[in-house]
């Protein structure tokens, strides 16, 4: 430990607050809050450490911190911090997929529904989290067969084909009284927390009405209503009375790794499994709560947190005074608890046979930056392109930080250069857009700059670079023969190849991988779009709303081709439908 180093520990302070770990740059690599600054900090430096601790100590120079009033203010200074600095060895929940929930609208006298992955809207009631979006999606289906709400995002100026199927009330010409509104909220509330006995038994009772009247086609709707109905009402393999909204957190460890584990129960019943594995840093509860904190930053807190050590609740309780936190010893929560625990055992184990040991990301990226003799590049950005033949053209970016991806961070870009099948052509434009935009916004920028065609693609983005003056590393990655990756070039054309080094090819090529995906999908989601615009666009008397209702009911065009003139004249006026079935069969 150096003398700089011991004069800050004896002027630490007894009081809570944040300290920011620094390396001889001045880099901040970690970051991390304490009830007591002395007592944590000093621990560091004092005990002896192993595996990611180690090697994150053995970096310090000096550090900083910041005193706060209580515990609560240090955590979310430390959150705040690590979202502005991203520190290398922080944890960060990059990897965290945000599901989706139904978002119910309850302000001004004007409610609907749509899917939402942030529940930061204080204008909407959330449900959920669903397991994905096609049952999130289903779901809404169902709800606006079954209640009125208005399913434009703007209001129109005159009534939709959904006003005359009777599915919505109609706000464009009419004025809905309060009362009508309260009551299909109410319902819809009722129907999301499984409450619908009522709503079945009024089903039933119109299909039997409508078989009265001989109307099978309305009896049949019906019937399938009640079978959708039904299937949302399945019992989970767990299910709890009580119908709380509750989580539970569990933990297991393996030589210095850490899963961690939420099982997400709402209204009694388990809707979501999260995992989550990392090498550990520091002590063990405080790596939990870091990530149990990291988690509720973007997630809906539940009434009820269930945790299986006493340690980790008191800490929590100290967070979050308004959320009923227990960890039980016994009795069904217990018995749950358990089962978290053998899931994350299950996530540890899993991890271990998926990604090696020896396949540590920031030694992976410290070797990369000693092999081309540049800093560490913890913030990666990586560039494709797609086309059909210059059609529906997309260039695509993905960024890696501390080797892992962050989606949160990815652009695309609809390019705009009359050639776009000349693809150096379509990677300047991309280069130039990119790095113009964070030049003039002042934006960080990134370590490294990763390109997909060796000597060409690397020409094009050092001319970039120069144009634009600025100073960032860049490599391209090159093939063999047969087409296989085998090295990079570096900005002076020098060749590294990876025969040497398996770890770090495999990285690569997962970030290659990736940016491939992105730009593929970006690619095929455009053309589809295009296509669909390409069909409808000459089929006079078929406007938004019937493009949008004949897009969701028909996902491809594919899709679209397979339906009949008779299937198409029921939803559509009988000579639109002819006209499309005619554009479709061209």
């Amino acid at each position: 430990m150096n003398k700089l180093l011991e004069e800050e520990i004896k002027l630490l302070p007894d009081k809570p607050g944040c300290y920011q770990m620094r390396d001889k740059d001045d880099n901040i690599i970690y970051i991390g809050k304490a009830k007591n600054l002395k007592k944590r900090v000093s621990q560091y430096f004092l005990r002896p450490q192993n595996g990611k601790t180690q090697a994150m100590v053995s970096n310090v120079n000096h550090f900083t911190t910041i005193v706060t009033g209580t515990e609560k203010e240090a955590l979310i200074l430390e959150m705040n911090l690590i979202k502005e600095h991203l520190p290398k060895y922080n944890i960060l929940l990059m990897d965290d997929k945000h599901y989706p929930y139904i978002a119910l609208n309850t302000k001004n006298n004007d409610p609907y529904l749509k899917v939402m992955r942030s529940t930061k809207d204080k204008k909407f009631v959330y449900f959920g989290p669903f397991p994905n979006s096609e049952s999130c999606y289903s779901t809404i289906d169902i709800l606006n067969k079954l209640f009125k709400l208005r399913k434009c995002k703007n209001i129109p100026k005159k009534p939709c084909l959904y006003y005359s199927l009777g599915q919505c009330l109609g706000p464009c010409i009419n004025e809905i009284k309060e009362e009508d509104y309260l009551k299909q909220i109410n319902d819809i509330k009722r129907f999301l927390r499984g409450d619908n006995k009522e709503l079945l038994k009024e089903l039933d009772s119109k299909i039997k009405q409508f078989n009265k009247d001989l109307d099978f086609e309305s009896a049949l709707e019906c019937k399938k209503l009640i079978d959708s109905i039904n299937r949302i009402n399945e019992k989970q393999q767990v299910e709890f009375i009580d119908k709380k909204d509750r989580d539970f957190i569990a933990f297991s460890i393996r030589e210095n790794y850490i899963g961690v584990v939420f099982f997400i129960y709402k209204n009694g019943k388990l809707l979501v499994k999260r995992n989550f594995v990392y090498e550990l840093i520091g002590e063990v509860n405080d790596f939990i709560i870091d990530i149990i904190n990291q988690y509720y930053v973007n997630n809906i807190l539940p009434s009820e947190i269930v945790v299986s050590n006493d340690q980790i609740k008191e800490e929590l309780e100290n967070y979050y005074p308004e959320i009923n936190i227990i960890s039980p010893l016994k009795g069904n929560l217990f018995n749950t608890l358990l089962i978290a625990q053998e899931n994350a055992k299950e996530a540890i184990d899993e991890h271990f046979l998926t990604a090696r040991l020896t396949d540590d990301n920031l030694k992976l990226l410290e070797e990369l930056g000693k092999k081309l003799n540049i800093k560490t590049p913890l913030r990666i950005e990586l560039f494709d392109n797609s086309h059909l033949q210059g059609t529906n053209a997309i260039g695509a970016m993905v960024v890696f930080i501390n080797g892992e991806p962050c989606k949160k961070m990815y652009r695309k870009f609809n390019l705009q250069n009359k050639n776009t099948k000349d693809d150096l052509l379509s990677m300047k434009e991309v280069l130039f857009r990119r790095y113009s935009r964070l030049k003039e916004e002042g934006s960080k920028m990134p370590d490294l700059i990763i390109l997909d065609g060796g000597k060409t693609q690397l020409e094009i983005g050092l001319k970039v670079l120069k144009e634009l003056e600025i100073n960032i590393d860049i490599v391209s990655l090159f093939k063999d023969d047969n087409h296989k990756t085998s090295g990079l070039l570096d900005k002076d054309f020098i060749e590294y190849y990876f025969d040497d080094n398996k770890g770090l090819f495999f990285m690569l090529t997962r970030m290659q991988d990736e940016v491939h995906r992105c730009a593929i999908t970006s690619h095929i989601n455009k053309r589809n779009r295009n296509m669909y615009k390409s069909v409808f666009d000459d089929v006079n008397g078929l406007g938004e709303k019937r493009k949008e209702m004949l897009i969701k009911m028909y996902p491809t065009i594919s899709d679209l081709k397979k339906t009949t003139l008779e299937e198409l004249s029921q939803i559509l006026p009988l000579k639109v439908a002819e006209e499309l079935y005619k554009n479709l069969h061209k």
